[in-house]
């Protein structure tokens, strides 16, 4: 296995692993939420003016699917809709109070993980964070390149038909 094989692996380890000693938490402390909900409350806590195209652009999910979820949120009255004076068409979201009961706990959740995994990051240098940041960053920017050069978004919309 050549180095850069070696790091996708690494990675591909890494969130199964992070995935299977969360999980079980995860579920306990969120019982009847999909963590695609979860994350879709996390996304409209911390992003202002939410709507629909925009968590599906985050979620590389299709409009339709995000449509459907954020339905269910409205009506568990986890989220609530609005609308800005100066623009009457698009529908926004933002949490109910119920809602930041659920993001709370959520990132409580993600502060206890990094508290576990703490003794690790405090061995990693600036600089090596530094480099895995830029690494990270540029592997990012790669994908979303090879993401519209394969029209994949167009593709995401066309399966909502």
């Amino acid at each position: 296995m050549n180095k850069q094989e070696q790091v996708i692996m690494g990675f591909r380890d890494l969130l199964n692993k992070m995935i299977l000693i969360n999980k079980d938490k995860m579920e306990d402390s969120l019982k009847g939420f999909k963590s695609s909900e979860v994350h879709c409350i996390e996304y409209i806590e911390k992003n202002e003016d939410s709507n629909v195209t925009k968590l599906a652009e985050s979620f590389y999910m299709t409009r339709g699917a995000i449509s459907k979820m954020t339905k269910k949120l409205l009506k568990r009255g986890l989220i609530e809709s609005y609308r800005k004076s100066d623009n009457k068409k698009e529908i926004y979201f933002r949490l109910t109070e119920q809602g930041k009961v659920i993001y709370n706990i959520h990132e409580d959740l993600h502060k206890e993980f990094q508290e576990r995994d703490k003794a690790v990051f405090e061995k990693v240098t600036e600089e090596q964070l530094d480099s895995m940041i830029s690494f990270v960053d540029k592997y990012r920017k790669h994908l979303d390149a090879e993401i519209k050069k394969q029209d994949l978004d167009i593709k995401l919309d066309k399966r909502e038909s």
